[in-house]
């Protein structure tokens, strides 16, 4: 088994008034060459943005594109003629593919939203953009790593193009359990949201980052009430 800690406080940050931002990976300004991704996982950036403040709209492409927002709502529009909101308990996906345009912005009457943003490296470029979003409360499950996205638009949670599988879990304090990799030659991206938990032997606290590897299975227990995503990623690709 190998591993890789990223501590909370580690992290790439940039303040602009308007939007707090923690880089977990290289991003924007931030760049460290010892972490530019962890296998197909490029960004996992964690933002805070003013309500009525957001980001223009920008372009993607070639990218799998995927927002959770864990307090107040994300207005999105793009170039597919989607207007949507976001909201805390629900998950959204964007395969830039040839390339799209969207903005995000904090909605107003929601307060400052909080989200984290995900790219992850596509295996098929130029694909037609698609834009999909679900409600958590639909998969969601006490106790429980339940599966938010995966390869196959016939599962649970909406799907992307890699080879990847993301789960949450709202785990009460003592919770143990492992998680069971999917392919053999994946790693595991560990990600604390709220809370303290042990990954592996590892103690993690409130936004600290674990990547694991070359397993087949990992322990987890929830020290404290611990919500978690767990994003596992092929390694090579």
């Amino acid at each position: 088994m190998k591993t890789i800690l990223h501590t909370a406080t580690s992290r790439g940050h940039a303040y602009h008034g308007w939007l707090n931002t923690y880089h977990t990976f290289s991003f924007a300004n931030y760049y460290n060459p010892e972490r530019v991704h962890f296998g197909a996982l490029r960004v996992l950036n964690d933002d805070t943005i003013a309500e009525g403040e957001g980001f223009d709209t920008h372009p993607h492409d070639n990218m799998e594109v995927i927002t959770i927002p864990l307090h107040g709502a994300v207005e999105h529009k793009d170039s597919m003629h989607n207007s949507e909101i976001i909201r805390s308990d629900e998950i959204q996906v964007m395969s830039a593919g040839t390339g799209i345009f969207h903005s995000e912005y904090s909605k107003d009457g929601f307060g400052d939203t909080s989200l984290l943003q995900i790219w992850v490296f596509p295996n098929k470029k130029n694909v037609t953009p698609r834009y999909d979003q679900i409600s958590l409360a639909d998969v969601a499950k006490k106790d429980e790593l339940y599966q938010v996205l995966s390869p196959n638009p016939d599962d649970q949670g909406v799907w992307i193009h890699q080879n990847a599988w993301f789960h949450l879990g709202d785990l009460s304090e003592g919770w143990t359990g492992e998680y069971t990799l999917k392919n053999p030659g994946d790693g595991v991206y560990f990600f604390v949201i709220e809370g303290e938990a042990e990954v592996a032997g590892q103690k993690l606290n409130r936004r600290d980052g674990f990547g694991v590897w070359e397993t087949d299975t990992i322990a987890i227990k929830a020290i404290k009430q611990t919500q978690l995503l767990l994003m596992e990623v092929p390694m090579y690709f």
